[in-house]
């Protein structure tokens, strides 16, 4: 299968009734233990790069490490999308590396610059056959530069704004956050949103700052030097009944960096002789692919990968101007 867009990943996802997880990607060791995932668990998965994420890799180094995952993995359906871009520069710049799928995010703007934005990306990426994820609502903690104050999806608004500029899913502000501190107390979402927005705009919703932040990931950080106290993550439990209610593509980011943090902070407390660092990477990766593949299973993506009919961008392109669904 390989390539494949948002929009098909996620229509295939509400045909069967299930999530789909978004995993970030900055380096080899994440995305091969992603699509070890992946391939264990026969399920379709976002690989996400954010805009520092490109930065930090100088582009084209990740360019050809996406472009590796698809061609090491024909028979896995794997959507490439940039996380919280932030202009039609920077949308352009990940078309033209191969992506299939954008988000633009404009939700700190004004409600009108917002739809304004959203609407000049969704015309520019549809003609390349690409995917538009747009967001509406702020997430608490800090995501590439952008701090944000928790502030909930309205969903009349989200009605008038998929109207507006054409989206093919919208990320939603139901509570949660960015990082491992998402919540002072217990977690509490506001779940009761999600179907009035879905029933509203009828199209795949998304939840950002959904890493779990496991417990026993967190100790092992804090038992070999880390510092990561009161940290909180969303119950697996909450996000499986956010998916019963629509949302079908779920952002993990957190999980992953304390999976590798983990496991080298254990590497070099128990073998600080060591420096070979294919011996400490290797370990991280597979505990990435732990991780995954848990959120796979539990997301109800696993064994979804057979499911897909091959559909190419150029082919997209024109259901996209015709107006196919």
């Amino acid at each position: 299968m390989g390539l494949v867009t948002l929009r098909q990943c996620l229509q295939e996802a509400e045909r069967a009734d299930y999530g789909v997880g978004a995993f970030n990607v900055n380096n080899m060791e994440q995305v091969q233990g992603i699509m070890m995932a992946a391939r264990q668990a026969r399920s379709p998965v976002i690989l996400q790069a954010s805009r520092g994420a490109l930065k930090y890799t100088n582009f084209v180094y990740l360019k050809h490490l996406l472009q590796a995952a698809l061609e090491e993995n024909p028979d896995i359906p794997v959507v490439i999308h940039l996380d919280h871009g932030d202009s039609l520069e920077t949308v352009k710049t990940a078309i033209s590396l191969g992506f299939s799928s954008v988000m633009i995010d404009g939700s700190h703007l004004e409600f009108e610059d917002n739809v304004a934005l959203t609407r000049s990306v969704v015309e520019y990426a549809h003609d390349h056959g690409v995917s538009v994820e747009a967001e509406l609502g702020t997430l608490g903690g800090i995501e590439e530069d952008v701090q944000g104050t928790v502030k909930l999806t309205d969903p009349a608004q989200a009605e008038i704004f998929v109207e507006r500029t054409g989206c093919d899913a919208l990320a939603v502000a139901i509570g949660t956050s960015h990082g491992a501190y998402k919540f002072k107390a217990e977690p509490k979402l506001a779940l009761d949103l999600i179907p009035e927005i879905y029933r509203r705009v009828r199209i795949p919703l998304v939840m950002h700052g959904s890493s779990s932040v496991p417990v026993e990931l967190v100790e092992e950080v804090n038992r070999f030097g880390g510092s990561l106290a009161g940290s909180k993550g969303v119950p697996v439990e909450s996000i499986q009944r956010a998916i019963q209610l629509g949302v079908r593509k779920i952002n993990v980011d957190t999980d992953i960096r304390l999976a590798v943090t983990a496991t080298i902070r254990r590497f070099f407390a128990e073998q600080p002789a060591k420096f070979d660092p294919r011996e400490y990477l290797g370990p991280a990766r597979e505990a990435i692919a732990r991780v995954v593949r848990s959120r796979m299973e539990a997301f109800g993506s696993a064994g979804h990968a057979g499911d897909y009919q091959p559909i190419t961008l150029a082919e997209m392109r024109e259901r996209y101007r015709s107006g196919q669904p």
